[in-house]
């Protein structure tokens, strides 16, 4: 079977087909068929399932480029997955996808996969998020757009993000500077994503104005923060006392984002992870929403899911 489907720029024909046809690569191995480019036209060949499915995958990709402006690989990905609409039963349209917020280059931010978009809902609704999966999924990129939306609209005066100091395997030793200076590096992975999504300009001004606060979780002890969006992110790597110190400086009209991978604890042993420990002693209470990602939504560079499918499969086999 052969479909064509008509393209509006040859920038979309790019996007589509990705860097050196990598995308095209992808939409082989989803459903195995050929997608070239010929005449303004983007033409898919093979059998009739999979030239409808990737049909529609190719018009989901479309879709969000003229929306836009921008398509990835993790994105394409993750369409190609079951997170667009050429994807699985149930998954969210582009349309019912809610925007969260744009990048300083333009980028709309929004939800990629189904675990994704459960994730938006409940940051949308809920007091206390906790994400859990692991790296890739997109855990604490869409907290810290979320905090930035709301920060924007006057729903929270203040965003707090703040990480545990905690070597990931590494003695890192004695290191010269300002205590600024030594901390800074745990708390990059935070600014990386805070400077994707504002001005640096204005990030100085909010932070010189105590509206914006980057800080270790030590910083937290003995606060109440009221009207606050709070993210706590590597919360693998807390302690059940610094959960429960952490959690209960929410103050009112506050919104509070735990965000960690329970695979990847950095904790010396035998100490056990507040994260997992607070994930035993709080569910099912109201108010509180565990949203957990997989492999499915891994929406990095796509061998990213490659490598935790490995080591998956290694843990699996006792190894």
């Amino acid at each position: 079977m052969r479909t064509t489907i008509p393209l509006h720029s040859n920038d979309e024909a790019r996007t589509v087909l990705g860097v050196a046809d990598r995308n095209a690569r992808l939409f082989r191995a989803a459903y195995d068929v050929a997608i070239t480019v010929r005449g303004g036209e983007l033409v898919i060949e093979g059998a009739e399932e999979g030239v409808a499915a990737a049909a529609k995958a190719a018009a989901e990709i479309m879709r969000r480029f003229r929306a836009s402006g921008h398509v990835d690989e993790g994105e394409v990905d993750g369409i190609l997955k079951g997170g667009g609409a050429g994807g699985a039963p149930g998954a969210p349209t582009l349309q019912e996808r809610e925007a969260v917020v744009k990048s300083r280059m333009g980028r709309v931010v929004m939800p990629r996969t189904p675990g994704q978009h459960a994730y938006v809902k409940a940051l949308v609704e809920e007091e206390v998020v906790f994400a859990i999966g692991p790296a890739g999924t997109g855990k604490t990129y869409l907290a810290v757009a979320m905090a930035v939306r709301m920060l924007r609209e006057g729903r929270v005066k203040k965003l707090i993000l703040c990480r545990p100091a905690v070597e990931a395997g590494e003695k890192l030793g004695f290191l010269p500077g300002t205590y600024e200076a030594k901390i800074n590096p745990y708390l990059r992975p935070l600014y990386d994503a805070l400077f994707d999504l504002v001005e640096p300009a204005q990030i100085r001004k909010f932070s010189e104005n105590d509206v914006i606060e980057v800080a270790p979780l030590a910083y937290m002890r003995g606060r109440t923060l009221a009207d606050s969006f709070i993210i706590l992110d590597e919360a693998q790597n807390t302690t059940a006392g610094q959960m429960k110190m952490f959690l209960t400086r929410m103050g009112e009209g506050s919104r509070l984002v735990v965000t960690g991978d329970i695979t990847q604890v950095d904790l010396p042993q035998p100490v056990a992870s507040g994260l997992v420990h607070a994930m035993n002693v709080l569910r099912g209470i109201p108010g509180i929403v565990f949203c957990h990602f997989d492999k499915r939504d891994v929406v990095r560079n796509p061998v990213v899911q490659r490598i935790v499918d490995a080591y998956e499969r290694h843990e699996g086999d006792g190894n």
